[in-house]
């Protein structure tokens, strides 16, 4: 079975938490055990683990991602967009992460995060639960 989780977002570009969410479709899908599978469905948008405890390491994350790819250059596609279609490549669009004990396996200062370059939007994360018990 596959979760369609709905994402919102309020900025041009932005890291949102939806660990919690993720969580969610973990507890009702009742595993105690598997795989949980994220798979975002945009091309300027992208899904990332990374620090939960500090909200400035996303900032520094899209300051740099901003100076490396910067959203006014010499870009052909006709929607103005390429950047947002460069960021969420070089960040991915799927994540994997363990399931024990029916929680999400992650490290003590992670967190699952949907990332928005050309927002703001409403969004989709598709979520597929692979139990093993």
């Amino acid at each position: 079975m596959i979760k369609t989780v709905q994402i919102q977002t309020g900025a041009r570009t932005e890291f949102i938490d939806i660990t919690g969410k993720v969580q969610d479709v973990v507890r009702e899908s009742k595993a105690r055990g598997g795989i949980c599978y994220l798979f975002v469905p945009h091309t300027t948008a992208a899904i990332t683990i990374n620090e939960n405890a500090d909200p400035s390491v996303h900032q520094d994350i899209v300051m740099q991602l901003n100076k490396v790819i910067p959203f006014d250059d010499q870009y052909r596609h006709i929607e103005g967009n390429s950047a947002a279609h460069i960021k969420a490549s070089v960040i991915g669009f799927s994540e994997t992460v363990f399931i024990e004990a029916g929680t999400l396996l992650l490290g003590t200062w992670q967190g699952i995060y949907f990332c928005e370059f050309d927002g703001p939007r409403s969004r989709k994360l598709h979520v597929k639960v692979m139990a093993s018990d």
